[in-house]
Parts: C-alpha cells; sequence; structure tokens
C-alpha cells in the first residue's frame, strides 16, 4: 500500500517490501524436524554504513529461535495493548509511551547480547525490560503504581529498573539517558569485563546537545558504548524532517562509524547488534539507527492521527509488521501451523490478564516511602514515630 500522505523531504521509506524477507535458503531439507536444525536466511534490506564495514546480510536462526521470537514479540505486542486498555480504565496514571510495532528491536538486541552488556534507555521502557528479563507482574504492578512493581511502584511507566540484568532504566528527560550509558561504558573499560553498553534514544533526541558531548568524550577515550537511535520518524508528533536538517543519523556521528538498520527485521537487529558489540569493544563508540514505527501515538494524550493518515499507520502494518515478518518464515519453514500460532497469541493473551490480576491484588506505597532511595543511607529527611507521620532531616 502506498503512503497517502509523506513528504519526500524526510528521505525515508516507511514501506518496504515484507516478501524480501523470504529470501531464504535452508541447510537441511525438514527444519521442524529438530528445534536446532540450521535455518538460514538473509535479511529484508541491505545495511547501509557510515565509515565502517557493513554486516552480511545472512543470518543463522533454528526453528527454536523463530518461535521464540514470535512468542516474546506477541507477548509484548499483548502487553502493550493491555495497557492501553488500563490507562483509559484510569488504572494506569501519569504519563505511558507504547512500544507496539517495535518490538523488534527489543527481541534482536537481546538475542546478540548477554545480561552483562548494560542497556538503558528513555521512558518507552517496558518491552525492553521485559526482554532484560522482567516480569509481567512487575510490569503491571509498576504502571499501577503498586509495591510489586520493579521500581515499587514510585517509578511509573518511564522509570522501570533492573540493575541486576544490567538494565538501567527508563529516563524521562529526552536524551539525558546517553551520557549516563557513556558512563556505564566507562566503567566497562576501566574494569576490562569485555562488555558494551547500549544507549537508546529516539529520533527526537538526536538532537540533543548532551548527546553530541557524551558521544565526543565517547570516542576520545574508546568506550565501548553503542548509540541505538529508535527512529520511528515522529518525535512526539514532529516528523522528523521537520526536526532534522539530516535525518540520517547513523551519519551524526561524523568521526564515528554508524550503520542504518531495518528496525522492523528482527534479524537485522540482531545480526547489527552483534557487529555493532564487536566493534565496540575494539575500536570504541558506534551509531545504530533502527528504522522502526510505533503504532500508538507517541503517549496516550496523543491519538497518533493528527500528523500522520491512517492509511499510512495500516500500510506499515501491512508490509513491515515485525511479527508477521516472523509469522510468514514460522510458515514458509513448515515449523508450525496457523493454528500452533493462534494457540500461542491465546496463551500470551491469558498470561498478560492473569498478570493484570496479580497486579490489582498488590497493595500500595507507604507514605513513608516518599521518603526513600532519595538520600544515601543516613542521610536526608525520613519519616518516624508511632505513625510514621514526624519527620526529621540529617545533613552531611
Amino acid at each position: 500500500m502506498a503512503l497517502s500522505r509523506l513528504s519526500s523531504a524526510s528521505g525515508s521509506n516507511l514501506l518496504k517490501p515484507l516478501t524480501s524477507a523470504l529470501s531464504l535458503r535452508r541447510s537441511i531439507s525438514s527444519a521442524a524436524a529438530d528445534d536446532n536444525t540450521t535455518i538460514t536466511i538473509e535479511t529484508s534490506i541491505p545495511f547501509t554504513s557510515h565509515v565502517c564495514d557493513v554486516p552480511s546480510r545472512t543470518v543463522e536462526t533454528s526453528p527454536k529461535e523463530l518461535m521464540k521470537f514470535f512468542r516474546d514479540m506477541a507477548l509484548m505486542r499483548r502487553m502493550e495493548i493491555a495497557a492501553d486498555s488500563l490507562y483509559k480504565a484510569k488504572l494506569i496514571r501519569g504519563f505511558c509511551h507504547l512500544y507496539d510495532g517495535q518490538e523488534a528491536v527489543a527481541i534482536g538486541m537481546e538475542a546478540a547480547i548477554t545480561k552483562k552488556d548494560c542497556i538503558i534507555t528513555a521512558y518507552r521502557d517496558h518491552c525492553t525490560f521485559l526482554g532484560r528479563g522482567g516480569t509481567l507482574l512487575q510490569v503491571f504492578s509498576e504502571l499501577m503504581g503498586r509495591q510489586g512493581g520493579c521500581s515499587k511502584g514510585k517509578g511509573g511507566s518511564m522509570h522501570f529498573y533492573k540493575k541486576d540484568a544490567g538494565f538501567y532504566g527508563g529516563h524521562g528527560i529526552v536524551g539525558a539517558q546517553v551520557p549516563l550509558g557513556c558512563g556505564l561504558a566507562f566503567g566497562q573499560k576501566y574494569s576490562k569485563d569485555e562488555t558494551v553498553t547500549f544507549a537508546l534514544y529516539g529520533d527526537g533526541a538526536a538532537n540533543q546537545g548532551q548527546l553530541f558531548e557524551a558521544l565526543n568524550i565517547s570516542a576520545l577515550w574508546d568506550l565501548p558504548a553503542i548509540l541505538v537511535c529508535e527512529n520511528n520518524h515522529y518525535g512526539m508528533g514532529t516528523a522528523e524532517w521537520r526536526a532534522a536538517k539530516s535525518p540520517a543519523y547513523y551519519k551524526r556521528g561524523d568521526y564515528v562509524p554508524g550503520l542504518k538498520v531495518d528496525g522492523m527485521d528482527v534479524f537485522a537487529v540482531k545480526q547489527a547488534c552483534k557487529f555493532a558489540k564487536e566493534h565496540a569493544l575494539k575500536n570504541g563508540p558506534i551509531i545504530l539507527e533502527m528504522d522502526t514505527y510505533r503504532y500508538h501515538g507517541h503517549s496516550m494524550s496523543d491519538p497518533g492521527s493528527t500528523y500522520r493518515t491512517r492509511d499510512e499507520i495500516s500500510g506499515v502494518r501491512q508490509e513491515r509488521d515485525p511479527i508477521e515478518r516472523i509469522r510468514k518464515l514460522v510458515f514458509a519453514h513448515d515449523i508450525a501451523t496457523e493454528k500452533e500460532l493462534k494457540d500461542i497469541e491465546k496463551e500470551v493473551r491469558k498470561e498478560v490478564d492473569e498478570a493484570i490480576a496479580q497486579a490489582k491484588e498488590s497493595p500500595m506505597p507507604e507514605p513513608s516511602e516518599l521518603f526513600t532511595n532519595v538520600y544515601v543511607k543516613g542521610y536526608g529527611v525520613e519519616s518516624f514515630g508511632p505513625d510514621r507521620k514526624e519527620v526529621r532531616a540529617v545533613l552531611p
């Protein structure tokens, strides 16, 4: 489907044929016979590079990985759709930014790295947290401000966190997570532990000055920092071509190498992140521009249809949807039937519904929690007394 309205000044082609993802070959005749059978495919489109080589388009996978990708992305999609309903029911308050459409970035990145590598991102962070090993119960509890949430109900949608899995949070200040990510990379280089940090930001944050300052010092010190621009083509309601003179974000590093990736193709993301990790450990920072798309508006107050047409959104869904891409690969290799995939989607829906029901049972934080996690223990303001309504302050 052609876009009914898209300025040629954007220079971006949102719709690329899904059928190209099926240009593949199999090394063994029956992939369905063995979960670990090697399947060799090609990424949907070639990578585009800036002052670096390009990764191979050939990617090896297996029926087991394909089915895992399908289930994990279906789970993320269902989770975000459920969050939309909870917000409209006023069970989620405040800001809420949904990730549906962009699942391939979170899943492909996780497939290429380990939990010892670090990830830090902006406020569209629910699926990244889930990919790092977080649970649905933690997600929905945090979204509804309950004690069972990953940030004890005090962070909400924009401040998920899982330090034990190398996830250093969602951040509400536009672009501010990038310098923090470069700081994590400095720590990794100092410790010589052969790990990297992925610092994610959107095209709307790509013009932030602090991003370039952090990139400069990362390049100067050869830090293992990978800056990932999740380019969903709209910073809030502003199209990329209206905000950036040069929307080729992978070239923005000038002296820093860059790679443009089809962010709707999980295997392209996986291949690019694997390439970027190897590069960063040897040569320092690299920029990855993930060409992706969000189906919902920027946040829950944005209908998402005032600055783009419904035909554009449905066109991307039909031609580039990351879950449908995997579904077609599964069918092409006779790995599962349509009924089996439908059953997985039913299981996912049930899993999400059960997590929501449990999250609703989690209590709200105690009022005294207002004074915790602010200062180093022993300093700052704390509540005390029989009803904890008295406060005292201790300063260094």
